[in-house]
């Protein structure tokens, strides 16, 4: 694989990675998927070797690196399996968040913790009535001398279970206009009184990623755990939702990648009609349709990570990019199965995993349909 913005030191690093998954989660997954959880061990394993949140700076426990070195962990983790999203939303989503708007004291406080996985992170902006709209959250934050009081729930939260820091988006203005002018992100730590966590959600897919409702009754939140300035938090989430949505891009640009690579590699070895599968002319044009969407993918995929990384501003591009590669995805994941025939059905052919953990990419971080809302409010429609 030749990415442009890829040297030789983050090959050597993907390999050592790769090297390390065998390993460590390759043998555990399915058991993980039984039991619906991944192990706080496996996360602490990470940190020991410098794969949790290497960009932050030494001070803080990082190792200093460019965005490319996050972008290896989050292809290697998706070829291993979607339901590693977690690690990624750590590493990419909720911790750039504490290290961007957070006060130096909130940073010396929790961030060295989160590179060695003994703190992990959440972040909780969905609601029972409140998904892709932010500004109409119900969550409300009361000031009450030193602490925030907060009340409301929150639901599919990632890491929900295990998160021991959470970022929430609530209301600290409720009246403010316009609404998302009320909206301020706070850290809610896991002790908290008043804080609590409800059922590990029973999900289609990603059965190993551990994802909760989480409810706030009279919360008494310590005043500094305040991220940034009040009522700036939709401008924070908008500011970052960039890189959130590149996140899941790749993930579906490698979950296309490995289904493809699966499926050649059984209709070559399986046969029907005394010929392999791979000699029927609707397997070749089926798998070259697929081959020439991946690639096409991969080539746009790549030039955004690399104006992301130049710290360009490519919102709309990386709005197409979500919706189209997930897209692309679900399409690969439903031709791959039923090239697999009957054992695309079985659960040993890992073809029913993916089939089963690929939707979920075009509905989180944003709805596909809010990404082309966003492309056609941004081309002036």
């Amino acid at each position: 694989m030749n990415h442009p913005y890829l040297k030789s030191e983050h090959d050597i690093f993907r390999k050592s990675l790769r090297k390390f998954l065998e390993k460590e989660a390759v043998p555990y997954y399915e058991m993980w998927e039984e039991e619906r959880l991944i192990p706080r061990s496996f996360w602490q394993k990470m940190g020991e070797q410098g794969y949790l949140c290497p960009d932050l700076e030494e001070k803080y426990g990082g190792s200093e690196v460019d965005w490319g070195y996050s972008t290896v962990i989050n292809e290697e983790l998706e070829r291993i399996g979607s339901g590693l999203v977690g690690i990624n939303l750590h590493n990419d989503i909720v911790v750039p968040y504490l290290n961007a708007y957070g006060t130096e004291k909130q940073k010396l406080r929790w961030l060295s913790s989160c590179t060695t996985g003994d703190c992990i992170t959440a972040i909780a902006m969905t609601e029972p009535g409140a998904g892709s709209d932010l500004a109409n959250i119900q969550t409300t934050a009361v000031l009450d001398g030193n602490h925030y009081i907060l009340n409301g729930s929150k639901t599919f939260i990632t890491n929900g279970i295990h998160a021991d820091l959470i970022l929430v988006a609530c209301k600290t203005n409720p009246k403010a206009e316009p609404k998302h002018k009320g909206v301020s992100l706070i850290v809610v730590e896991r002790d908290t009184v008043g804080f609590k966590r409800g059922r590990k959600l029973n999900k289609v897919g990603l059965h190993c990623q551990d994802t909760a409702e989480l409810f706030f009754e009279d919360c008494r939140v310590p005043k500094e755990n305040l991220i940034g300035e009040e009522g700036k938090g939709f401008i924070y989430m908008m500011e970052k939702l960039q890189q959130e949505r590149l996140v899941v891009a790749i993930a579906a640009q490698i979950a296309a990648e490995e289904m493809l690579r699966m499926t050649v590699d059984y209709v070559k070895s399986r046969q029907a009609f005394g010929k392999k599968i791979s000699q029927f002319q609707n397997t070749q044009f089926k798998i070259a349709e697929m081959a020439t969407e991946i690639e096409m993918g991969r080539t746009f995929l790549d030039q955004l990570i690399s104006l992301h990384m130049e710290g360009k501003d490519v919102v709309t591009k990386v709005s197409m990019a979500k919706w189209k590669l997930t897209d692309t995805a679900r399409k690969v994941a439903t031709e791959c199965m039923q090239l697999h025939g009957g054992y695309g059905y079985m659960e040993e052919y890992e073809i029913a995993r993916r089939y089963r953990d690929i939707p979920v990419a075009s509905i989180y971080a944003g709805t596909n349909e809010i990404m082309k809302t966003i492309i056609a409010k941004n081309m002036g429609l």
